[in-house]
């Protein structure tokens, strides 16, 4: 089994003077496979076009990348495809080069275990100390700094916690260090804004395609942290793990119920929905 293409080459090393080691420069998507496909691929490969548009790197032809993906995942019935996308070489310095050559990485890894809470409903989370700083350009793409994410996680070891949920300076809930938060109240459902940071998740957009169907109202704003004491119930969304109702955060306890249903049924129904090549 192939485990990793780099440039559509099978080897899983890259320069040393890459500009996403170096620099951070770069993004990255990381996908459920499920049945030899990627799961919405299109979704996943639209937000890294986007957000290579946004930091000026070239994007790799579409068809290029889902050839070397289906070479990747042929025959894999389970796994995490990890995707890739630098801006290539170019020396010490912060300056692109005037000529970039994008290194396009590919690399599978063994699915994670089901989050489930201990009624195999509902996970548990905890505040993070860790703050995210404002950058209304790097906001809502998945680059490849994320040295704010790697802090707040080394902030607990417990196995039995799923995520940590993150705000900004002033206090403003924005995300986990690896899900997007959705809070339920009795007239709808309400979701962080991210147009100052955090990552505009795959599986988010997911939850607003399938509330629209539902007749759900799901509202994005900016959300003060003091919210979540008021909320009846929270979830979390994430494209390994799918949509999560919350039992407990810290010491508040949720009404998982009042997560809607048939929104938890669509929305885990699709996220896992492998997408084949057309």
């Amino acid at each position: 089994m192939k485990v990793a293409l780099v440039n559509g080459q099978e080897r899983a090393v890259v320069s040393i003077e890459d500009r996403g080691l170096l620099y951070g420069d770069g993004l990255f998507e990381t996908i459920a496979v499920r049945g030899g496909a990627p799961c919405r691929w299109s979704a996943h490969f639209a937000r890294m076009a986007r957000g290579a548009e946004r930091l000026g790197i070239p994007c790799p032809d579409a068809q290029l990348i889902r050839s070397e993906v289906d070479a990747l995942v042929d025959g894999i019935e389970h796994a995490v495809l990890r995707l890739t996308l630098t801006r290539g070489g170019g020396g010490r310095g912060y300056r692109a080069p005037d000529v970039q050559l994008p290194t396009r990485i590919l690399a599978l890894y063994p699915s994670p275990a089901p989050e489930v809470g201990p009624n195999n409903s509902a996970v548990q989370l905890r505040l993070c100390h860790t703050r995210l700083g404002e950058n209304p350009l790097l906001a809502g793409i998945k680059h490849l700094n994320r040295l704010e994410q790697v802090l707040a996680r080394s902030e607990w070891q417990r196995p039995e916690i799923t995520d940590g949920l993150m705000t900004d300076y002033q206090g403003h809930l924005i995300c986990g260090t690896m899900t997007n938060v959705f809070l339920v109240f009795d007239d709808g459902i309400v979701t962080p804004a991210l147009d100052r940071c955090g990552v505009v998740g795959t599986t988010r957009s997911l939850v607003f395609e399938c509330a629209a169907v539902l007749g759900i109202p799901l509202a994005e704003r900016e959300v003060p942290s003091a919210e979540l004491w008021r909320a009846q119930a929270l979830f979390v969304t994430n494209s390994l793990l799918g949509m999560l109702p919350v039992a407990r955060l810290e010491s508040w306890e949720y009404d998982d119920r009042a997560v809607p249903a048939p929104l938890l049924a669509r929305v885990n129904q699709g996220v896992f929905q492998p997408e084949m090549p057309t």
